[in-house]
């Protein structure tokens, strides 16, 4: 049975490992999915795919919707496929800075019916990840089916380090209440929601310019702002749309002036400041806060030496222990022993100081040493017992060090 099994493993491990390489090339990786059908997702998908790559990013649009792709109509491209470049499926070039890719460009015939169950679309999209030569990406856009199904979950799986989603809307009821679904799913998969984007969000008088609320408006942002989520923006009905979408001219490439197609511009600029900006310094700032609470478990102690046990005289030591104690792990990180200045008024208690000392213990030591120690931040015990140091901390942190008078004898 093992013997049969093995190769099986290594194909997967292969596999895994030619799915590494292919997304470790791309920076940003970021599903567009919705709970509903008819909300205009691959319409928001072919459209920022487009707006980043006149921003000057360098994009992929990859339509995983097996059962009505339209990103080949959308873009123009339907009738073309893909080449191959060995075992790689080289994606159709729309401009300069974008690449696609579609189910739809690898079917016999443009009307053809994908009739396949969830463990065929999940070896397909491994497939359409691991063959296809995206090279270097700054984003890819993936355009999902509806739904909260078999694609957008093996997307989620086969791609584990995806940025995030964008969820889009209509801004009637019943499309958000769709919507909250999506975001549940995002929940659960620890898929971060980039943000959510209000489509068809009022129409466009062609002849006035002017917004009609058709469909309510305002749906999807208060979502967001129910959700903490971020409100991308809202696009409305411009018969622009229309008119490009069936000529396969993503509008935002040919309308640019169109309501539309601004509302596209403020989407971007807010993902990419999302993706780009945000997230790295909310990444940052946890790191800090991270490492403060790791510094603050550390605490630096000090103390003069006789013998290796703590000595009765402060100013008079031969020798300091200094000793990087990690209180939440208890255990010493460092031990170090140095050799004090000259025995002068003041200048071994600011030596102590500097030494970013955190708790001084010593058998005695005068008034003048200890105020210095303390108006420096540093904790002075005093009267302590002689006796190892690292005994003499572990009682310390844990409340049973017993201390007598101050033993200074000055």
């Amino acid at each position: 049975m093992n013997s049969h099994q093995q190769p099986e493993n290594a194909d997967q491990a292969m596999e895994e490992l030619q799915i590494s390489q292919t997304l470790k090339q791309i920076t940003y990786k970021i599903l567009v999915f919705s709970g509903k059908g008819g909300v205009g997702k691959s319409t928001a998908s072919a459209n920022l795919a487009v707006a980043l790559a006149l921003a000057g990013k360098k994009v992929g649009l990859l339509d995983i919707d097996f059962h009505g792709p339209s990103i080949p109509k959308l873009m123009g491209l339907v009738g073309r496929r893909p080449d191959m470049i060995g075992e790689k499926i080289l994606p159709l070039s729309f401009s300069e800075n974008l690449l696609v890719l579609s189910l739809g460009m690898l079917l016999n015939a443009g009307d053809d019916a994908v009739i396949w169950r969830g463990p065929m679309k999940n070896g397909a999209i491994r497939q359409l990840i691991k063959d296809v030569a995206w090279g270097e990406l700054d984003y890819l856009i993936v355009d999902s089916p509806p739904g909260t199904g078999d694609e957008p979950l093996s997307l989620v799986q086969t791609m584990q380090d995806l940025s995030g989603a964008i969820v889009v809307t209509q801004p009637q009821q019943l499309s958000v209440d769709d919507v909250r679904r999506s975001i549940s799913f995002c929940e659960k998969l620890n898929l971060p929601v980039i943000g959510i984007i209000e489509n068809m969000s009022g129409f466009v008088c062609p002849n006035c310019g002017s917004l009609i609320d058709i469909f309510k408006s305002g749906g999807g942002q208060q979502l967001a702002e129910e959700k903490n989520i971020l409100f991308l923006g809202k696009v409305p009905i411009d018969p622009a749309i229309v008119e490009s979408s069936d000529e396969g001219k993503p509008f935002v490439y040919h309308f640019g002036k169109s309501p539309a197609a601004q509302a596209f511009d403020t989407i971007v600029n807010r993902v990419v400041q999302y993706l780009e900006v945000d997230v790295p310094a909310r990444a940052q700032k946890e790191q800090e806060h991270s490492d403060v609470k790791k510094i603050e478990s550390i605490t630096r102690f000090a103390m003069p030496l006789e013998n290796g046990m703590v000595s009765a005289h402060f100013g008079h030591a031969s020798q300091f222990s200094f000793i990087d104690y990690d209180r939440a792990k208890n255990v010493a990180l460092k031990i170090e022993q140095k050799t004090p200045p000259p025995h002068e008024q003041g200048v071994i208690p600011k030596w102590i100081a500097d030494e970013k000392v955190d708790v001084l213990f010593t058998g005695g030591i005068g008034h003048r040493a200890r105020e210095i120690l303390e108006g420096r931040g540093v904790t002075v015990v005093s009267g302590v017992p002689q006796g190892k140091p690292l005994n003499l901390i572990s009682k310390y942190l844990k409340g049973e060090l017993e201390t007598s008078d101050n033993m200074c004898d000055h």
